[in-house]
Parts: C-alpha cells; structure tokens; sequence
C-alpha cells in the first residue's frame, strides 16, 4: 500500500507539475531600522527540494502575484519585485519598530483542468505570508487576504511557534495543517475549534508550512467554468 501511495504521488507530480507546486516566501525573521529587508518569491515543491526558474516551463503560469508589506500600524506598501534565476526579490526599510507582515496573494491563475486525474475542474488562490520582527516589541501578523486563505503568526513564548489559520476572515476549525523542513522530514497537524495550532522548532533549520481548503463552489474565471476554488496558504520559518 505504501508503495503505491508513493507510485501516486510521484504520477501526480510529473503529470500536474503546477498543481503539485507552492509559491511561499522567505525572508529572516529579525529586522533592523534602516537597514533593507530581503523577500524572496520561490515557486515549486519543497518536499523535495525542486525550485521551479522563473523563466522555466512552470513559474510563468503563477507570476501575476501581488506582494506587500503591512507595517506594524497597520499601513501597507507594495513591495516591487525583481526576477532573478530561480525566485523574485523583493526588498523593503523598516523605519519603526515593531511586528511586520510580507503578504503575498496569487487570485490570477487560469482555471485548470484534471478530469482525467479524478480532480476536477477548479480555480487555485495562493496565498503566502511572512514575519520580520524589529525590535522587541512583538504583535501577531496582520492578515490581507478577505477571499481566502491565510496564516497568521500569534503571539508566542519562547519555545513555541503558535499559528492560526482563517479562511475569509474566519477562524478555518479541523483543518489539517503540515510542517516540512528540509531533510523531507514531515508532521501533520489539525487545528482547533479555534483554527490555532502551535508547535516547537527543536532544530535550527528552515520550517516550511501549508494548509489547503477546497471551496465547493463553482464559478466563472476568464470565461472559464470551474467546479471548486483550491485555496493553499503557506508559512515559512527560517530558525
């Protein structure tokens, strides 16, 4: 059974190479005044390691995305982006302290269709956030997404990442979560009546994670009908 879950995945990541893939950002998490803050947009498959070029077969079909950072008043700019080889940059100054947001949202992507894989026909909204903290005094992350779905960074302790996942401005209850890090290792979780979750970080490495709700409402994109909106949202954490 185990090997043919495997035969599946792997048959689904070479036949649907786009649906397979996430778009996340990366950025360090501390910041300082006046001193400019990378992002970096990557596009591809984490779990195994696969960074899609920007210029390559893949990335151009999710390019069309918005990136901005909210401030820790709650003002937000938009960021400009750079392509590069594999990722786009992106680069802002904090000038006050404080909890900032990197928000990054994908509603502009053609609607697909896998029938023939037994998915369906379906709409797909990215959505990926990130923290930058200046200074001592910590906030939660601010949310942009009203459409979708988004992560949020909580106040936590020291030895505990605590997350919430909302969908539509709502807490998203019983929605299964997942936590990647780089030697593929992988753990599943499920959030709470509250759609909070928290976890540790006992290694020092990059923590990649998603969250993914299928909306079972048909609609129209670009003249297309499409069955349900696949909505992912993804959180990075380099510790």
């Amino acid at each position: 059974m185990k090997r043919i879950i495997i035969t599946l995945a792997l048959l689904v990541f070479t036949v649907s190479p786009m649906f397979a893939h996430y778009l996340w950002l990366e950025t360090a998490r501390t910041g300082k005044l006046e001193k400019k803050q990378e992002v970096r947009v990557y596009f591809g498959e984490y779990t195994h390691g696969v960074i899609e070029k920007v210029k390559g077969e893949s990335y151009p079909s999710v390019s069309k995305f918005n990136l901005w950072v909210i401030h820790p008043d709650g003002t937000k700019s938009v960021l400009k982006t750079t392509p590069k080889e594999n990722f786009y940059v992106a680069h802002f100054t904090p000038k006050t302290n404080g909890t900032y947001t990197v928000a990054l949202n994908n509603d502009n992507i053609e609607v697909l269709d896998y029938t023939k894989w037994d998915f369906g026909i379906f709409k797909t909204h990215y959505q990926s956030t990130a923290m930058v903290q200046v200074g001592n005094k910590t906030n939660d992350t601010k949310t942009l997404n009203e459409d979708g779905i988004v992560i949020k960074e909580l106040a936590n302790t020291p030895d505990k990442i605590k997350l919430q996942v909302l969908f539509k401005g709502k807490p998203l209850a019983k929605n299964e979560f997942k936590i990647y890090v780089s030697d593929l290792w992988s753990k599943t979780l499920e959030t709470d009546q509250n759609g909070e979750i928290s976890f540790s970080l006992p290694w020092n490495t990059k923590y990649t994670m998603e969250t993914i709700y299928e909306e079972r409402i048909p609609g129209i994109y670009n003249g297309k009908d499409y069955e349900f909106t696949w909505h992912c949202a993804t959180y990075c954490i380099n510790n």
